[in-house]
């Protein structure tokens, strides 16, 4: 994880501005700059270079809907590739979700982020987190993002991918995804960060992670702040507890487990907001690297 070269950065620019997002509210260029509501950007924003790995928008389809992806690979692969589904924040595919892509595909992997978010709006359009749940968040129902992850998968599994070693990982709202990811059969290993797992049930969110334990087909491994103000160390028990009942009769929620960061708030790992620890963040993802090893997804 280096700086971009001017050079990099520039050939980047030219290569986006060619790509345009569909959406039913606006249309927008993926993975450029930060999202208004999360800036300030913070100094320690990493930028990954693009030696070795090819990396830019795609569009995935969805039936007749194309779904914009922000995909990073190895620049020459002689096997199949192992596939991660990078799930984002609240904040869609920003240049933050872009670059863990790219870490990803240092590492070997197919690295997928879908905008989930395109049908129901740009959240660069809204200056404020409460605007971004109301007009986005609020729209996007569960099981069309479950759906378009499938496609995805799809897509994957026909341009270079492993579709048996298949693991998903995000964050704060990504993170929710990723427990409800773990679900599908196809996926072998989940990494949650900081995602809420208990919520009110409305028709687009009909279930959360506490609900789903005994439906898991994968294991997950939750990585959570202590000092997080939006998700209290009493909501990560009742996951626990959860998981403990149905783990008699479901070895993906027996193997789940979950690392609690001491004195560290929300959004850890966002390393270009103020709430980003680097002791944490870079720990985090080697547990992250770790896990899907260990579940046969690298």
């Amino acid at each position: 994880m280096t700086k971009k070269t001017t050079e990099d950065a520039q050939t980047v620019s030219v290569d986006r501005r060619g790509f345009m997002q569909a959406s039913a509210i606006t249309a927008t260029t993926i993975g450029i700059g930060f999202v208004a509501a999360s800036e300030p950007v913070m100094a320690a924003a990493i930028e990954t270079d693009f030696t070795g790995i090819k990396a830019g928008e795609q569009m995935i389809p969805v039936g007749s809907f194309q779904l914009p992806a922000y995909v990073s690979r190895p620049d020459q692969a002689k096997a199949m590739l192992p596939i991660v589904i990078v799930v984002s924040e609240i904040f869609g595919v920003h240049e933050h979700i872009a670059d863990v892509t790219r870490r990803f595909a240092k590492l070997g992997y197919l690295a997928i982020a879908p905008e989930f978010f395109t049908r129901a709006g740009d959240p660069n359009t809204y200056g404020t987190v409460a605007e971004i749940q109301k007009n986005i968040i609020a729209q996007t129902p569960d099981s069309q993002v479950l759906n378009d992850l499938q496609a995805a998968l799809v897509w994957a599994g026909k341009n270079g991918g492993d579709l048996k070693k298949v693991g998903v990982t995000g964050f704060c709202w990504g993170g929710r995804i990723a427990w409800l990811s773990a679900t599908l059969p196809q996926v072998r290993a989940g990494v949650a960060w900081y995602g809420r797992v208990i919520g009110e049930k409305t028709e687009n969110n009909p279930r959360h992670p506490v609900d789903i334990a005994a439906d898991l087909k994968a294991p997950v491994l939750g990585l959570y702040g202590g000092a997080d103000a939006g998700i209290s160390l009493e909501s990560v028990e009742q996951m626990r507890e959860a998981l403990a009942k149905a783990a008699p009769k479901n070895p993906a929620a027996k193997a789940c487990r979950f690392e609690i960061y001491p004195d560290t708030p929300h959004a850890f790992h966002a390393d270009y907001r103020a709430t980003y620890r680097e002791g944490p963040a870079k720990d985090g993802w080697q547990k992250c690297l770790a896990w899907f090893k260990q579940n046969g997804v690298a």
